[in-house]
């Protein structure tokens, strides 16, 4: 899956520039050790106050559903909130098979409100993985009923848009009801996003007037007997349809999300993990993988010059001007630490980027 100038070039794909890089943030999971958990999710509060003092547009959060990963990442959010005052927050992203859009909606306006309107939440369908295994504690008598489509979030995007979600509203007793979701927060529902692998979810999403997560994953697309595509055409195509379909067209938002390691400051200990980590995953990156016929994009790491040469080639990179770059999972607070200061300092310099005041 080749990102040389010369593959591109002989595509028809590369320009001469690119834009300047508008919004940086970052994306991390929080791993944490399952019987001591409170330092795992004190390092993520840390690193995003860390964002913040490094001038970080926003900072996202990933769910990890069983797993010893944030799995709630909203009360997570909600304390980080308390602890910064102007980046914005997001999750990247919120499966919508494990959750009540009811009271999702409620958590996201709380959340929103908590934050003064910096709340950014991503969502993605399907049913829960592992539903076979789960769906007794998650579901025990409605799995086989569930809407696990689009139709979960149009249920969510309704209640967050401030649509009726009771028949019944006014006094009862000392008590008064809403018929919507309450908190009602305005400007949440221009801020939610969704997350797309394949081109048929981008132009769902653009129809739907959402905003758009593309990740380091997405969907195989192509016909037998075609010429296979790499990764950045895919990507590239599926941005460009989001925005054929959304009523602001080019200037509808889409935030690249590619695992982006620079190595400036790194110390040799530190290049060495950070490349072998790389190289561990690289051989997936080959061919699509299992029946979703999913792509991954390589990691990138290396020095802050030479990533950016490589993103600047990048047919998807060449389309937006706000990234979330994905720190890689399994490292420690110090190289996180590390990771966010040469984004920051350098790679984002680099790309045109200056740091929020």
């Amino acid at each position: 899956m080749s990102t040389s100038l010369d593959h591109l070039r002989d595509h028809g794909h590369v320009t001469t520039s690119h834009r300047p890089l508008r919004r940086l943030g970052f994306l991390t999971i929080g791993l944490f050790d399952p019987a001591d958990p409170g330092p795992g999710h004190e390092s993520v509060l840390s690193i995003i106050e860390l964002g913040e003092r490094l001038g970080f547009d926003s900072a996202w959060l990933r769910h990890r559903h069983l797993q010893h990963g944030i799995s709630s990442p909203l009360p997570v959010l909600a304390a980080a909130s308390q602890r910064t005052s102007r980046i914005e927050i997001g999750t990247a992203v919120t499966p919508l098979g494990w959750e009540n859009p009811l009271r999702l909606a409620e958590d996201l306006a709380t959340v929103d409100v908590l934050s003064g309107g910096r709340l950014n939440p991503g969502l993605s369908v399907g049913p829960p993985m592992h539903l076979d295994d789960v769906k007794g504690a998650l579901y025990p008598d409605t799995a086989e009923l569930e809407d696990f489509t689009y139709g979960r979030v149009e249920r969510l995007l309704r209640l967050v848009r401030g649509e009726p979600a009771s028949s019944f509203s006014g006094v009862q007793g000392i008590e008064t009801f809403s018929e919507r979701v309450e908190p009602h927060s305005p400007g949440l529902a221009s801020r939610l996003w969704y997350g797309a692998a394949s081109t048929r979810s981008a132009q769902w999403a653009g129809e739907q007037g959402l905003n758009l997560l593309t990740s380091s994953v997405v969907k195989a697309e192509w016909a037998e007997g075609e010429e296979p595509l790499d990764f950045a055409e895919i990507q590239r195509g599926q941005i460009e349809t989001f925005r054929a379909h959304h009523p602001l067209g080019a200037a509808a938002r889409v935030s690249q999300g590619l695992v982006v390691v620079p190595t400036d400051s790194a110390t040799p200990d530190q290049r060495r993990r950070y490349a072998d980590y790389a190289a561990s995953r690289l051989t997936r990156t080959a061919t699509p993988q299992g029946p979703g016929r999913l792509m991954f994009a390589p990691d990138l790491v290396g020095p802050s010059d030479e990533l950016a040469e490589r993103l600047r080639a990048h047919a998807g990179f060449r389309e937006v001007d706000e990234v979330a770059v994905a720190l890689p999972f399994t490292f420690g607070h110090d190289d996180y630490v590390q990771m966010l200061t040469d984004l920051a300092t350098r790679l984002g310099p680099a790309l045109g980027w200056s740091p929020a005041g």
